[in-house]
């Protein structure tokens, strides 16, 4: 019975045993489970977290991708705009311009050619381009707002030279890209040749279509210019159907990616020719040394900044010398000049523009600035000028004159379209209330009429040198540098009628 008792007893901590046991593995196969279900979750997390972090990255991205371009787009606006913020129409921009110049609210060639860079600048980021000829699109755009801003105000031939500019820069631009794409074409039809053994079954580029391509970015396809085209376009071998469409997708690729390259281009150039705006003061004023020596005594007439400059560029190059201003009437701008060389410690003499004969026999050299300098080298000046020119001619004085290239007009003097003075108001020179007996022409005695011109012509041979940014020229020179920023097609800044086929 004791062994009975005792087996009986083994047996069931034997089940015990197994019972824990069981239930230890049991327990196991739970926690396995349950550990299973919470990696799982776990893993669930970790893939919803990338791809959080892939949208994440990816709207990064997208928004890089935004900012760049609106950086981009907001370098071809107006400044005072923020990046990010809504572009305002370029109409209202060309119309707010407009009024501003129609009111002569915009004074000065500097002003008046930085403002009009920076709105052609926004024109040119904003113009949709067409898949072909996008060069057209973009001179028949700036055309059409460099029509109304030289409307606006003729008299400020600034405007219409960075119209002109402009253009000019757009068909350069074009040029380039149409000189890279004929080499790369050229360049690939070597390499064909090199690998295609059967290459001599298809044509090669002919000069005729190369001339064709050249032509065809700068005015609309004709019969003749699509006829040329056709050996470019027979050079490519076709293999199938589905090969001539992904070749058709490309070549839209190609034209689409060509018109963004050729506008991020020409907004480019027009960015330099902003800086070169803003920069010409300091460009002239660095060859002051040159031409100004010590105990030297300079005359001009009239306020320019660019003269300011000048001069006491060459003051703080330890220059010592003497400047007689003219007080430049009616409008006495000399004034302000002389009151600014007198704060920057120049010795300073202000006489009358009647002076200038009985003072000229004292002064080295006669330094002014210009409103505009002609084709034919002849100066648009502040009036009084061409007086002061002819004293300097009769006692052999040189006569400078100082104008940044914004001021180099393509056009000459006696072209009817150039309009080179106005009248201002006849109250600088008398008051009404003093003379308006005299100026009633109904009274029946004799009337009284005040002209008060704004500008003069001084011609080309009166003037001894022009000082440029790019350095100093001689008046019969100057055709030539102008020749150098402005094309023979953009002279008459009008649209022109389209003509058919």
């Amino acid at each position: 019975m004791e062994d009975k008792g005792r087996y009986l007893s083994k047996d069931s901590e034997r089940n015990s045993y197994v019972t824990q046991e069981h239930d230890t593995s049991s327990r196991k196969v739970d926690r396995d489970e349950g550990s299973n279900e919470d990696s799982n979750k776990l893993w669930e997390k970790i893939q919803q977290q990338k791809t959080k972090h892939k949208r994440h990255t990816k709207s990064m991205t997208w928004n890089q991708k935004n900012n760049k371009q609106e950086a981009r787009i907001s370098q071809g606006s107006i400044q005072g705009r923020k990046v990010g913020t809504k572009m305002p129409d370029v109409h209202i921009l060309v119309n707010d311009f407009v009024n501003q110049l129609k009111k002569r609210k915009i004074e000065g060639s500097q002003a008046s050619a930085k403002q009009t860079a920076e709105l052609l600048r926004s024109v040119i980021s904003q113009q949709r381009l067409p898949q072909t000829n996008q060069a057209t699109a973009l001179i028949n755009a700036v055309r059409a707002v460099g029509e109304k801003l030289i409307a606006a105000n003729p008299v400020e031939l600034a405007v219409g030279n960075i119209a002109r500019r402009v253009l000019h820069i757009i068909r350069e631009e074009d040029l380039s890209l149409a000189t890279a794409a004929i080499a790369g074409l050229e360049l690939s039809a070597v390499s064909d040749d090199e690998d295609d053994v059967d290459r001599d079954d298809y044509p090669v580029l002919s000069a005729a279509a190369v001339a064709a391509a050249a032509r065809s970015t700068l005015r609309p396809p004709s019969l003749q210019t699509l006829l040329e085209d056709t050996p470019i376009t027979a050079a490519i071998p076709h293999t199938s159907s589905s090969g001539g469409d992904s070749e058709g997708k490309s070549r839209s690729i190609d034209k689409s990616s060509r018109g963004r390259k050729l506008k991020h281009d020409v907004i480019e150039a027009v960015n330099e020719l902003i800086q070169d705006i803003s920069t010409c003061y300091e460009q002239i004023a660095e060859q002051a040394v040159e031409h100004i020596h010590q105990n030297e005594v300079i005359l001009t007439l009239g306020s320019s900044k660019t003269v300011l400059e000048f001069l006491c560029a060459a003051k703080e190059k330890k220059r010592s010398f003497k400047v007689f201003v003219a007080e430049g009437a009616p409008r006495y701008q000399g004034h302000l000049l002389a009151k600014e060389l007198a704060a920057r410690g120049l010795q300073t003499t202000v006489i009358t523009d009647s002076a200038v004969f009985a003072m000229i026999s004292r002064v080295n050299m006669v330094i002014v600035g210009a409103h505009a300098v002609m084709a034919n080298g002849g100066v648009i000046a502040p009036v009084g000028l061409n007086m002061v020119a002819l004293a300097a001619q009769r006692h052999a004085v040189p006569f400078v004159v100082l104008a940044g290239s914004h001021k180099l007009c393509p056009l000459y003097p006696h072209n009817p379209e150039v309009l080179l003075n106005e009248l201002r108001s006849p109250s600088e020179l008398l008051d009404f209330g003093e003379f308006s007996d005299c100026m009633d022409s109904a009274s029946g005695g004799g009337s009284l009429h005040v002209v008060n011109p704004t500008f003069d012509y001084v011609p080309p041979k009166l003037v001894s040198l022009f000082i440029t940014d790019t350095g100093g020229h001689n008046p019969s020179y100057m055709y030539r540098l102008i020749a150098d920023y402005y094309s023979a097609d953009d002279l008459v800044v009008k649209r022109r009628p389209a003509t058919g086929v």
